[in-house]
Parts: C-alpha cells; sequence; structure tokens
C-alpha cells in the first residue's frame, strides 16, 4: 500500500485491520516532521516494534506491518511515488486540497499503472452544528470559500473533490463506488468539537467574510456542550477487467 499525504499515519491504523496478515506499507508525505511523528505514533500502536533500516517492522495483533517512509512532493514526484507499483493506493484528508488539473494527473497516472484506489475523508461542504447559531450559514459558506483556496497544488476542489475524482476515475474506466463517511461529534469529543470549530472560525474569518466579532460570537457558541456532524466521504476504485 502507497499512503499518500499519510500525515501522523491514522490512514495506516485505521485500515491495517482490514487488510490480510501480512502488509507492506510506503507512508509519503512532504512534510519530514509528519514522517517523524507518523513513526512514533505506529510505534505507540503497535503491539510490537523494531528497525530494520529502513523498514520499520510492526505487530499488530495477528497483523505484520512492515512500513517504509517517503518524503515527497506530490506536486512533482507522482511518478516515483507510484513506483514500484503497489497493490493499493490510498489517502486519508487529502484530495479535497488538490486541484482539479492535478487530479487528471493523478488519475491518468493511476490508470497507466492500473492502480486501485481506496480514498476516505474528503470534506464534502456539509456541516451542521448543535445548538444551532444565527451565523452558521454565513460561517459555511465562508469556511467552503476557503476550502477551495491554493493549498500547494493550485485551486482546491474543496467539497467538489469526491464527485470531481469520481468522475476522472470513471472516464478512465474505474468502477467507482462512494459512501459517506461524516463525523458524528458529540458531548463526549468536547475537546474535539471546540478544536475543529476554533480551525473552523480562523479559515472563516481569513475570508473577511464575515467580521472578528462575528466569529467570536460563533465560537464562544461552540464551547458549550452540544453535537456536530461534518460531512465527508469515500471513494473505492478499482480498474475494469477486460
Amino acid at each position: 500500500m502507497v499512503d499518500l499525504g499519510c500525515g501522523s499515519g491514522s490512514n495506516l491504523r485505521g485500515t491495517a485491520k482490514f487488510l490480510p496478515d501480512h502488509q507492506s506499507w510506503r507512508l509519503v508525505d512532504y512534510d519530514a516532521q509528519l514522517l517523524t511523528l507518523a513513526r512514533h505514533r505506529l510505534v505507540d500502536w503497535a503491539d510490537e516494534s523494531r528497525s530494520e533500516a529502513p523498514l520499520l517492522r510492526l505487530r499488530k495483533e495477528n497483523k505484520r506491518i512492515d512500513v517504509s517512509f517517503a518524503e515527497a512532493d506530490l506536486t512533482r514526484d507522482l511518478a516515483q511515488v507510484l513506483a514500484p507499483a503497489p497493490d493499493l493506493v490510498t489517502a486519508a484528508a487529502l484530495f479535497d486540497l488538490v486541484s482539479e488539473p492535478w487530479l487528471e494527473l493523478f488519475t491518468a497516472a493511476l490508470s497507466a499503472a492500473g492502480l486501485p484506489l481506496y480514498t476516505v475523508l474528503s470534506y464534502d461542504g456539509r456541516q451542521e452544528w448543535q445548538p444551532a447559531h444565527p451565523q452558521d450559514g454565513r460561517v459555511l459558506r465562508a469556511f467552503n470559500s476557503h476550502q477551495q483556496w491554493d493549498k500547494g497544488f493550485g485551486p482546491s476542489t474543496g467539497p467538489r473533490a469526491t464527485a470531481a475524482l469520481a468522475g476522472l476515475l470513471a472516464m478512465h474506466g474505474y468502477a467507482v463506488h462512494t459512501a459517506d463517511s461524516p463525523w458524528l461529534l458529540g458531548p463526549e469529543d468536547s475537546d474535539l468539537r471546540r478544536e475543529l470549530a476554533t480551525g473552523i472560525g480562523a479559515a472563516a474569518l481569513e475570508t473577511r467574510e464575515l467580521t472578528p466579532g462575528e466569529v467570536a460570537d460563533w465560537l464562544a457558541a461552540r464551547r458549550d456542550p452540544g453535537q456536530a456532524t461534518i460531512g465527508h466521504s469515500d471513494v473505492f476504485a478499482t480498474p475494469r477487467l477486460d
């Protein structure tokens, strides 16, 4: 498996239990510090671990997992990242940050190599907060606008990510399956909910579509106990067999 934009390695930790007992992962990220963090998080997560350069060898329950780490810029190193060809390309919370031209290059490379794709947690533009606040709609519109700003790949697909990715894969002859995977945050997730609201508020403020006072008022309401549903979607795509 090749995990693009791996961050702290959460995709591996969440997916490994569904895969065969012996797995090999190549974790790819632009940020060397995140790759270091991923290594530490995986060691803490595993039942056993040992380093045999260049691999980190893990055991988790009945799974044997070999992990390598690659620092790469996906805007220029995509061909190298996908070679040698893996059995699966995967990513989490990545494709809403990339541009449609990059997606075109990515899906063309994926198709040329005949590689399947499994990606999770692309933001789909939907949010519902409880208790409701008069500024919910304006904050959502501002945040969704911010999500389409350039995140390093050109203007981002943002909430259009899943539709854009699925459409391009279908054009390349892939069988494409999509499903909703919303974050459902309740009172027991209060710390995460507040941290998420803080990030959303900061992005909304950057657009200048709301005043600092309006954002502060909205954030104050998010400190109270409540719930949040943040829409995401997943894609699983496989090349059609002739």
